[in-house]
């Protein structure tokens, strides 16, 4: 097992840092594995455990060649063919290239020539990245699947466009969740970070975190606080952390609401300091139309928060119903405020739903993602 020679393919890891602990991991199993990327995330360091293993192939870019306001952009991910090279100079046992970029078309393609096993890795499926009814595009992916010997699905929606739209027999799928916060890792940031200063926000504090664009359906959100005030509702803060084109728009939205009271805008804040905001919060809310997955929902249930979560992103089925939070349609602001307002009116509820949150995403770790990939190796090579 220790001699399995191991090559893992992901285009970019550029919001991928959560890779480095379950690599850690998985070399204590699988030494001989090398991680081959286009582009790694800001401050990478390669001396932290698991990072050595990481390896810069060419240069990753996406372009984009249709915008879809409420989703994903859709266009070309372009990788670097000079991983052929690499691959053929290492000789991998087994490969796991993400997904169906380019990367996975040349594993395929010199995998009768090199007799390595494949094993795609699927993040999750949406709309707009798999675009499961451009004809075109399905029929590539089912040619492809016929020389894929497993698959790692990180999502049951990813499961489930596998199975169903692709064909792909699901003995052939292990599903696992392997896009997981270092909650370790987080606690230690924890511990180094200033602490904001939101003591003068009325309670509840409602937080979001991401991008301010129209895909992560802030619009709804601010809509559903409409709502909230028109019942009467208006002792609580909606916190919202993080930049991007629609802030004004929304800002104006607020304005013509009459919901300013309620809004803290937060700004850009570094990613070491977002854990004394999930800390200080109450309950996380990610409206977003269209998400993969979301790693920001595992990173608030890792500090204990209830979750109201979009049923656009994969990461609701993290959610439990009445037991760490709710899930609703983003187009639904209604079904946003109901959410908010089981909270506003039983506030005793937060402690015991955010402690859930904390016992859900305890079975879901840095090792157990590792875990994953060293199974399905296992399996893969017929090993016992």
């Amino acid at each position: 097992m220790p001699e399995t020679r191991v090559a893992l393919l992901v285009p970019s890891i550029e919001l991928g840092a959560y890779w480095q602990p379950v690599l850690a991991h998985f070399t204590e199993t699988y030494p001989q594995a090398v991680f081959y990327t286009g582009k790694v995330y800001p401050n990478f360091d390669p001396a932290l455990p698991g990072c050595a293993i990481v390896q810069v192939v060419g240069k990753f870019s996406f372009k984009e060649t249709q915008a879809v306001g409420a989703g994903y952009g859709r266009g070309i991910i372009v990788v670097s063919p000079k991983i052929i090279p690499y691959l053929i100079k290492f000789r991998p046992q087994v490969v796991y290239p993400q997904a169906f970029s380019l990367w996975t078309v040349f594993t395929l393609l010199l995998k009768p020539f090199l007799g390595w096993k494949v094993v795609i890795i699927h993040d999750g499926s949406s709309p707009n990245t798999d675009l499961p009814k451009n004809n075109w595009r399905t029929m590539v992916r089912r040619l492809m699947i016929k020389l894929v010997d497993g698959f790692v699905a990180n999502s049951e929606v990813g499961r489930q466009y596998l199975i169903k739209v692709l064909g792909v027999p699901a003995e052939t799928i292990l599903k696992r969740i392997y896009l997981v916060p270092d909650a370790a890792a987080l606690q230690k940031q924890l511990a180094n970070a200033q602490p904001p200063q939101l003591d003068g926000l009325q309670r509840p504090v409602f937080l979001y975190v991401g991008r301010i664009t129209q895909r992560k359906g802030l619009k709804p959100l601010l809509k559903a606080c409409s709502l909230l005030r028109e019942q009467g509702h208006t002792n609580y803060t909606l916190l919202i952390i993080g930049v991007g084109d629609q802030e004004a728009e929304l800002r104006a939205l607020a304005q013509q609401y009459g919901i300013e009271a309620q809004l803290q805008w937060e700004g850009w804040v570094d990613y070491g300091r977002l854990g004394a905001y999930f800390q200080q919060a109450d309950v996380f809310v990610f409206p977003t139309y269209e998400d993969v997955w979301g790693m920001v929902v595992p990173e608030a249930m890792v500090f204990g928060k209830p979750i109201l979560c979009s049923n656009g992103a994969a990461a609701c089925e993290l959610v439990q119903t009445d037991e760490n939070g709710f899930v609703f349609d983003p187009h639904d602001p209604g079904a946003i405020a109901q959410g908010m307002q089981y909270f506003l009116e039983h506030p005793e509820r937060i402690e015991p739903m955010g402690e859930r949150s904390r016992q859900i995403i305890a079975n879901y770790t840095p090792a157990t993602a590792a875990a994953a990939f060293m199974e399905m190796t296992t399996l893969i090579m017929g090993q016992n």
